[in-house]
């Protein structure tokens, strides 16, 4: 094994071991039981990420980044607006079913009472989750809507309300708040969304 394997092995490691004990305690997570997880020392979460803080970023930006592959393969370029909002609120609800849905609610949990507590760490959090964000951006950036082209600011303000909008349903489905919530109920409420006053760059509007 080379020293870039082993390194990456080692960081893989740090990673998976952060998602069981960061999910479970917050910011109250000890980097040693980190560490012993891994079959490490605590001097390779700092050689590797810096400090807590930064192992926490780089949980966060490893669980959304294959999150945000998934999504380019079920947008295709295609797809108007209105049909690519379609696809992927219709993916959205079907995350909610995966096996692994609530852990994945306990982490985003977790990471908000993490942030409430640790301004440096809320600052750090939210420019990685921005950057992952801007993928979805450029996906919705340029389709075909109400004859015309959307715009990058369009779609940037269209993602922030499809976030909004998701993340909300996205906590009721596995803890069964939201029973009604089916794939047709996801993709209705989003092309409503779009088709209202999201897009509306009030900046610019003369009114």
């Amino acid at each position: 094994m080379t020293r870039a394997e082993a390194r990456e092995r080692n960081r893989r490691a740090l990673l998976d071991a952060a998602f069981q004990v960061v999910s479970r305690d917050g910011y109250r997570a000890k980097l040693e039981e980190i560490a012993e997880r891994a079959d490490l020392t605590t001097g390779a979460i700092y050689s590797l990420f810096g400090s807590k803080n930064g192992l926490v970023v780089a949980l966060v930006a490893d669980c959304l980044r294959p999150y945000y592959e998934e999504v380019e393969q079920v947008l295709p370029a295609g797809l108007d607006l209105l049909e690519a909002v379609d696809a992927f609120a219709r993916y959205y609800r079907r995350s909610c079913d995966d096996p692994d849905a609530l852990s994945r609610l306990s982490l985003q949990i977790t990471l908000l009472d993490m942030a409430l507590h640790d301004q440096e760490l809320a600052s750090r959090l939210a420019t990685s989750i921005r950057s992952q964000e801007d993928h979805l951006i450029a996906l919705f950036t340029g389709r075909a809507h109400d004859g015309g082209f959307v715009t990058s600011r369009q779609a940037q303000r269209m993602t922030t309300a499809l976030r909004a909008l998701f993340v909300g349903l996205g906590q009721g489905v596995p803890l069964g708040l939201a029973p009604a919530a089916d794939e047709e109920y996801f993709a209705a409420i989003a092309r409503a969304l779009v088709s209202g006053a999201s897009l509306i760059d009030h900046d610019s509007d003369p009114s």
